[in-house]
């Protein structure tokens, strides 16, 4: 992880806005990440093994894999 990162399978690390990458359910294999901004959080239990699972800005929805929390 880079960059102050936090992981993305504890729901309060993650706030509407930020800025996070994420795994889209037919990249899971790949492992292909998506980056952008959270619009809604779609899991509603506050952990998940596999990532809470986001809709970004975009419409995309997947699994936060990593959180870029704002810089102070």
């Amino acid at each position: 992880m880079s960059r102050n990162s936090l992981t993305g399978n504890i729901r309060k690390n993650i706030q509407i806005g930020d800025e996070v990458s994420i795994v889209q359910k037919h990249h899971q294999r790949s492992g292909e990440l998506t980056e952008g901004f959270v619009k809604r959080i779609l899991t509603s239990s506050p952990s998940h093994p596999h990532g809470i699972k986001v809709m970004l800005d975009t419409g995309e929805v997947g699994r936060v894999k990593e959180v870029f929390p704002e810089e102070d």
